[in-house]
């Protein structure tokens, strides 16, 4: 039997969101198409651009899924001190990249919006994730002030993402024939980081 071709919005948006999902779970975004997700979920493709105005208003819905997922996964670490946190949060970076590399590759290489409220949705989100880096490197260090724990806190976390870029994408290197590791790289990373900022605090 058919499936019903008139839906609710909001019921209609959580099966597009259902189908891209299972989509992105194994297939990376280049393939998807507004004709094939208006097919999946049984309705027409006009159907779908009524509701989200276009194929890429649609694509940043599911990136801010995206990116509300990562922030239900950094709230989910335990409250710790500074150090085992930042490594927990490098960590839970990379899995959930790894876990979901097609999804990730479309949060970030796809454009990100660019006005409205999915622009505003999106930035709160990931300025959110700096934030919480920036308090635990303050609480760390706190000598910090708010423009050095700033530009620390992106400098930091631009690096922790082009590890996990190059881990995902497996441009690491090598080492005695064995593939670095990208666990292993980002407790160095936090390690190096954190160093310099003890000795700062360390008499000259």
């Amino acid at each position: 039997m058919a499936r019903p071709r008139q839906h609710a919005p909001d019921t209609l948006h959580a099966q597009v969101m259902h189908a891209c999902d299972e989509w992105l779970a194994t297939r990376p975004v280049h393939g998807l198409s507004l004709r094939a997700l208006a097919r999946e979920v049984g309705c027409a493709p006009s159907t779908l651009l009524k509701l989200y105005g276009s194929f890429n208003n649609l694509l940043q819905h599911v990136n801010v899924e995206s990116l509300a997922r990562l922030q239900h996964t950094i709230e989910s670490l335990a409250e710790d001190a500074p150090e085992p946190w930042l490594r927990a949060l490098a960590h839970a970076y990379w899995r959930f990249a790894e876990q979901g590399c097609y999804r990730w590759q479309l949060l970030f290489d796809y454009p990100l919006a660019d006005e409205g409220e999915l622009d505003q949705r999106q930035s709160d989100l990931i300025e959110a994730l700096f934030t919480q880096v920036e308090s635990a490197l303050t609480r760390y260090q706190p000598a910090l002030d708010d423009l050095e724990a700033r530009r620390l806190g992106r400098t930091l976390w631009g690096s922790v993402h082009g590890l996990v870029q190059l881990g995902l994408n497996e441009r690491l290197g090598y080492w005695q024939g064995q593939q670095l590791k990208v666990d292993e790289l980002l407790d160095q990373l936090v390690s190096t980081v954190l160093a310099g900022l003890r000795a700062q605090s360390s008499p000259s």
